[in-house]
């Protein structure tokens, strides 16, 4: 369909906030006219779906092939943080996202990292600076600030933290935030610094209690964490104050939806027709200032046609008045890229794995499913030949974190509720830094499992046996350039090969990727040893 057209159905006035049947002409791109008229087409027609916080590269996919996918299910922009390609390459990798995403018909929008490491107790590949923000917030593709993840540091007034906000205040956008379970006068105190949202939320008290602080609340349903269920009553309580995201979300799970699932469940709920699509089209449109049409008069022709408001099924994508997808199929074009990375050790011996008794009781690491939020355990360790090792008939399975930009030792910890019976799972994905992560049931799986990533520079492995499969993430060791469909095909075999392994969780690999994410508490594992979250400080493995 050319950028000239006319297209008739029940129209989603978001800004007028009513529903009304008529016509809509798209002239050169901009919605030149729209007539209210009787009409015979039942479809609906509504402006583009928004992903109002996500990291890009957790779907393995550099912005163009993730544009391919998004577009079927009627996402036409995101708010992307690209702090993942930045702890791995400083400024060059924000300016990589930016240039790449440019070349597809797709609304990204970018934002500054905020917290480049995100903390002192883990070796990242960059460090941005309060000069690295303030170059990157004086382009005019970075729309804000991204999310705030030290909340210590606002809280305490760091003067880089406190340098940065004042930054992004002076160049006059938004803040996002990052603060778990933070309530009572450290909230208020957080939010009053200019921090505007958080999508970390994960009790329905804490997200009303930053409401009527007046930060705005963004509801993640990702790949891992999942808090739609719990923080969906808001859409009806405040309307206003609510968005749509998904933070992170996998390839596989890409293909199968996005925004628009949530909107169905929502809609499912019988929460309001028209709150609801606002939180996902008018609300980040107008928080963030986004240069995405609105499907009124002088906008740019940004908006999707479903088939009714229950079933919610996407027929057509259109961006700046092209058709960018139709009836499930995409018609972004592929864009050919050169990899970016920075992967600098060489392979490792399972000798450097072994752990000597150093007390009765070890500190274990307890993965919840669903949650980026862990437990800390007491557990007596399992000995053999005088060694402290996995054992997976007590669910007790060892994790390694093993720095990619220099050598040095691995730093080793233990997990429960993962549920491996054999082999071991390995990735380069691992959330904020991107060192290698992997867990497993014997020290020679783990090494082998940790030697695939290391020898393809990046990507997930799998060893089980004789069965040794890696899924190569050549740029920053964190995304694929390759057809996104087949990514997520490859992606979705292993994760299912996970599970037949033993893991009960829903999403391995994405929960494993958490595990060195050391500003979500309680107890996670960095390059540089075990992290208690609660303390804000490392941690001996043993119990002293």
């Amino acid at each position: 369909m050319e950028s000239n057209f006319e297209i008739s159905g029940n129209i989603v006035d978001v800004v007028g906030n009513r529903i009304f049947q008529g016509t809509v002409v798209v002239r050169n791109g901009e919605i030149t006219n729209i007539r209210e008229e009787s009409v015979t087409a039942t479809q609906f027609i509504l402006p583009g779906l928004i992903d109002a916080h996500i990291h890009v590269e957790s779907s393995m996919l550099i912005p163009s092939e993730f544009a391919r996918l998004a577009v079927v299910h009627g996402t036409v922009g995101t708010v992307s943080d690209p702090h993942e390609i930045a702890n791995v390459l400083g400024v060059p990798g924000v300016k990589f996202m930016i240039e790449n995403g440019n070349k597809v018909p797709f609304k990204f929008n970018f934002g500054a990292p905020s917290c480049v490491p995100s903390t002192a107790f883990e070796t990242a590949g960059a460090h941005l600076g309060v000069d690295e923000v303030k170059e990157l917030l004086s382009m005019p593709e970075i729309g804000y600030l991204s999310e705030m993840m030290n909340c210590p540091g606002v809280l305490f007034e760091d003067p880089e933290v406190m340098a940065k906000l004042e930054a992004c205040r002076k160049a006059g956008k938004p803040v996002d935030g990052h603060a778990p379970g933070v309530k009572g006068r450290d909230a208020e105190k957080y939010i009053n610094a200019g921090i505007s949202t958080d999508h970390e939320c994960y009790e329905l008290d804490e997200a009303r209690e930053k409401i009527k602080y007046g930060m705005h609340i963004l509801i993640r349903e990702g790949s891992a964490a999942k808090n739609f269920e719990t923080l969906a009553p808001l859409i009806k309580e405040s309307p206003d104050f609510v968005m749509l995201c998904s933070d992170d979300k996998h390839p596989n799970d890409l293909v199968k939806g996005h925004i628009n699932c949530e909107v169905k469940r929502a809609l499912a709920m019988g929460l309001d027709v028209l709150d609801v699509i606002r939180t996902c089209t008018y609300n980040p449109v107008k928080h963030y200032h986004l240069k995405i049409g609105l499907l009124q008069c002088g906008d740019p022709a940004d908006f999707i046609v479903v088939n009714n408001l229950s079933d919610f099924s996407v027929l057509n994508t259109f961006i700046d008045g092209k058709l960018v997808a139709d009836h499930g199929k995409s018609l972004i074009q592929r864009v050919t890229e050169t990899p970016i990375n920075q992967f600098n050790i060489s392979e490792i011996r399972k000798e450097d794995l072994q752990v000597f008794p150093q007390g009765s009781q070890i500190k274990v690491i307890g993965a919840l499913d669903g949650q980026l939020i862990t437990e800390m355990h007491l557990v007596e360790p399992t000995l053999k030949a005088g060694m402290v090792v996995a054992d997976p008939n007590r669910d007790l399975l060892k994790l390694v974190v093993k720095n990619r930009y220099f050598q040095s030792p691995s730093s080793i910890g233990f997990i429960s509720n993962f549920g491996l019976k054999k082999g071991a799972i390995a990735s380069s994905v691992a959330h904020d830094s991107h060192n290698i992560v992997a867990v497993g049931v014997d020290d020679e799986s783990i090494t082998a499992a940790v030697n695939l990533v290391i020898e393809s520079m990046g990507g997930i492995a799998l060893i089980e046996g004789d069965t040794k499969v890696i899924l190569p993430l050549p740029f920053a060791g964190i995304m694929s350039g390759d057809d996104a469909y087949s990514i997520a095909k490859k992606y979705d075999w292993m994760d299912k090969k996970v599970r037949e392994m033993g893991s009960s969780l829903a999403a391995p690999y994405m929960t494993l990727s958490f595990m060195a994410l050391l500003v979500i508490p309680t107890l996670k594992l960095s390059d540089r040893g075990l992290f208690d979250g609660t303390r804000f400080s490392l941690t001996d493995l043993f119990e002293k």
